[in-house]
């Protein structure tokens, strides 16, 4: 039985008796002992999962997602996006549907509640979504391929293959060397479902998940799973005759670990899907303002056209912000950033961090030459409801604007030239 724990980033897990909370939780020695081993790999990769703090406690990174331990723990980690107590369904379904978007996920299911009011791990969300995909697919027919097939047997059927006849020894010239096409479901697609379908049947714990999961197996039992996971994505078809198959192919990629920002390495993989949350905001802000852009305003995404400074013909010090919004000769730099922000705490300069305003002014200086605008984006909350007041360089004004995961839209920053669809936030 599969053990769950739920807090949010920067929890601090311990093997002592504590009260459970988001933010602190009791693991099992195992499972913290796994922990310990995991952090060294990602560490040695760049990357760190969580922070040791003495013998007994781990503090959690800003990932979010699931992980899954051999011992039967499963950690999941949601967004820390207010300063208060989250509703864990709310925190939840803003996860999965920042998650949808981001990777391009297709959904069978549309009723905004569905996401909102999930109660279930993201895991289970996840592995319901794929079903719901595959059962539409197999409604609408599983895709067959001839197969070239060469055997030995005892009748005639289809070619004879006269080289390998010629060649049999005297005691077998009652058999048939043949070669014929066979009708089958045996295809790179069908493979990849069917493995997608196993991880399925053996990772879900809803009842409702596992019924629908070995029901839909009955009808892959004649597809052997993928032995070549890589491979039969390369030959996934995309043909006009295959286009059914295209929404449920991003949910066999997240499955089978293709699209998986942080790969769990070693023996034990379960199903863990662990994303930075800092990225995974900086692209969600990125497809609703694409989204909500009008034609003729262009947004690019980490452009790398400047440098902070040249070292005789070396540039040196690659300047990259998130996104670079254009219209006709006018340009904007954004630039996303996962913080709390309290708009009352001025002694504390409301959280912003002296070394983001340094590197928005290098922005500024390379990629409007010294004169424009520019955003900073934060994630709104009940601490920071509205734009603050704009920040003067010489020449640049920067706004620090909230945006709202909730209406998907920035707040109260919408110029002109942004060209930018009218939208109404739930708060205004």
């Amino acid at each position: 039985m599969i053990e769950t724990i739920v807090v949010r980033e920067y929890a601090r897990l311990t093997t002592e008796e504590v009260t459970s909370s988001l933010d602190r939780a009791r693991v099992s020695e195992s499972a913290f002992d796994w922990l310990c081993k995991m952090n060294a790999s990602f560490s040695r990769a760049g990357a760190a999962l969580v922070m040791v703090e003495g013998r007994r406690w781990l503090k959690l990174d800003n990932y979010v997602g699931v992980l899954e331990t051999p011992c039967g723990t499963r950690i999941e980690v949601l967004p820390k996006h207010t300063g208060g107590t989250d509703c864990v369904e709310e925190s939840r379904g803003l996860l999965c549907r920042m998650l949808q978007r981001v990777l391009n996920l297709p959904s069978r299911n549309v009723r905004p509640a569905s996401i909102s009011l999930y109660k279930s791990p993201m895991t289970e969300w996840l592995m319901g979504q794929f079903l719901a995909q595959l059962d539409h697919l197999i409604k609408r027919g599983v895709r067959f391929d001839y197969q070239r097939v060469e055997e030995d047997q005892r009748y005639l059927r289809g070619q004879l293959n006269a080289v390998g006849q010629l060649r049999q020894s005297p005691g077998r010239r009652h058999h048939f060397q043949i070669r014929h096409d066979v009708f089958t479901a045996n295809r790179a697609e069908n493979r990849l479902i069917q493995s997608a379908l196993q991880e399925v049947c053996k990772a879900t714990q809803d009842p409702g998940n596992w019924r629908l999961a070995h029901e839909l197996r009955e009808q892959f039992h004649e597809v052997p799973p993928s032995r070549n996971v890589q491979g039969d994505f390369k030959a996934w078809r995309n043909d006009r005759l295959m286009a059914h198959y295209q929404p449920i192919r991003p949910w066999c990629e997240l499955i089978l670990r293709q699209q998986m920002p942080i790969a769990v390495a070693g023996e034990w993989y379960g199903i863990s899907l662990l994303f930075p949350m800092e990225k995974l905001f900086e692209r969600f802000v990125g497809s609703c303002l694409r989204n909500a852009a009008l034609p003729g305003v262009r947004i690019q995404s980490q452009v790398r056209s400047h440098h902070l400074c040249t070292q005789g013909n070396r540039k040196m010090f690659e300047l990259r912000p998130d996104f670079l919004v254009s219209l006709d000769e006018k340009h904007c730099v954004l630039d996303a950033k996962w913080k709390v922000l309290d708009a009352a705490d001025q002694d504390h300069n409301y959280g912003l961090r002296q070394s983001d305003f340094y590197q928005m002014y290098a922005y500024g200086q390379t990629y409007l030459n010294g004169s424009g605008e520019m955003l900073l984006i934060y994630p709104r909350t009940s601490k920071f409801q509205d734009p603050l007041q704009s920040f003067k360089f010489s020449g640049l004004t920067l706004h620090v604007v909230p945006f709202d995961l909730e209406a998907e839209l920035l707040v109260g920053f919408m110029a002109d030239w942004l060209r930018v669809r009218p939208k109404t936030s739930i708060q205004e």
